[in-house]
């Protein structure tokens, strides 16, 4: 996609939008939960921040992925969840508190996190120092459009209690109907390069998403929690933010080539949540009467 208004001010809006979104379903105890119950949210950022992107990174270089999709894979690994893994641990009755912790506390982190993965990503692959790319610039940009929104919303919930919860809903939908309408356009716009690269991407954003899903699960067996927070690990390990990968890809580092592995991922990361969902019903018992 070129340089436009729509790629520079739009889209950074629209993010902006829904991190806004987000903030709205937020209080003060998503971010303090932390101390509360540590174990459970440090197992969620070890998985999410460190064994992730280590994934990402082995699985493309097992591979062998062309540059683009390698480091569209990285970016995808290098973002947060979003609300999508929220929604899908309500859904599933997960432990909706933890999964919305992980997410905040995640998006925060990113600011820092994911501009040195990206710097990292795009020197290895490329081989090629990333002039172009300034770890300050994104991480500011990251700032504006995350943590900013984040807090208004934050604010407005804490004033308009209310108003917010009903509100917050409508902004988890548009983030949702947004990523589709993005990934359509990213498909139109890479066609020539998704058509030659579709399995290979397919399979890596596939495998990343199963891998991931697993490793959640892996990680709260590993650290003793229990089986409702395995499958909140799970889902929130393994969905993550595609829209702001995609957006990161457009707007900050301005190659949409490197969307391509995100709109992909976007699709096929309900699969690994609903697989697990799935199997955890099948083996938790339900609460009998007398429980």
């Amino acid at each position: 996609m070129q340089d436009t208004i729509f790629t520079q001010v739009l889209l950074p809006a629209i993010l902006g939008v829904i991190m806004f979104g987000m903030g709205l379903g937020l209080v003060k105890d998503d971010f303090v939960r932390l101390a509360k119950v540590p174990k459970s949210v440090i197992a969620g950022l070890t998985g999410q921040l460190i064994l992730l992107p280590l994934l990402a990174f082995a699985l493309v270089t097992a591979f062998s992925a062309p540059i683009e999709i390698a480091i569209g894979v990285m970016i995808l690994a290098a973002c947060p969840g979003g609300t999508t893994s929220n929604l899908i641990s309500h859904i599933a009755r997960a432990n909706l508190a933890l999964s919305v912790s992980l997410t905040a506390i995640t998006t925060v982190i990113c600011v820092i996190t994911t501009p040195l993965l990206i710097k990292f990503s795009i020197d290895h692959f490329t081989q090629a120092d990333a002039t172009d790319f300034s770890l300050i610039g994104v991480s500011i940009n990251l700032i504006v459009l995350l943590l900013i929104p984040i807090s208004i919303g934050m604010v407005l919930r804490h004033l308009y209690s209310k108003a917010a919860r009903r509100a917050e809903p409508f902004f988890r939908y548009f983030s949702t109907i947004f990523m589709l309408m993005l990934i359509a356009a990213i498909s139109y716009q890479e066609r020539e390069m998704l058509q030659a690269s579709f399995p290979d991407v397919f399979f890596i954003t596939f495998s990343l998403n199963i891998c991931a899903t697993i490793m959640g699960v892996i990680i709260a067996r590993a650290c003793s929690l229990s089986k409702k927070d395995g499958l909140t690990l799970g889902i929130e390990i393994g969905t993550q933010n595609a829209t702001m990968a995609m957006l990161i890809a457009i707007t900050f580092i301005e190659n949409s080539a490197y969307s391509i592995a995100a709109g992909i991922y976007g699709i096929t990361m309900y699969v690994g949540a609903f697989l697990l969902v799935a199997y955890h019903k099948l083996t938790v018992p339900k609460p009998s009467a007398q429980d």
